[in-house]
């Protein structure tokens, strides 16, 4: 099964939220996106534009290039996953 961008990406925001032992709302407001939207770019639902993402980050205070380079690492463990599956 394929894994969806929009949604290592989302699992990766939520985490650092999470880490930050910060609300949906707080972050929301930092970054002036609405909550339900953030909900559902963390949900892997939505997919963010580039600046939507760099105002999320900004308020989660950290930079793009560690959330993508979270989520690179991310699809590089999905795919060590997929190989082995079919290797079995």
């Amino acid at each position: 099964m394929a894994v969806l961008a929009r949604e290592l990406l989302g699992e990766v925001l939520r985490e650092e939220r999470m880490r930050q032992r910060r609300t949906l709302r707080e972050v929301s407001l930092a970054a002036r996106v609405s909550l339900g939207y953030l909900s559902e770019v963390e949900r892997g639902q939505k997919e963010a534009s580039s600046e939507l993402l760099q105002s999320i980050a900004g308020a989660l205070g950290v930079s793009q290039s560690r959330l993508y380079g979270s989520v690179a690492q991310r699809f590089a463990e999905a795919d060590a996953r997929e190989e082995a599956v079919l290797a079995a």
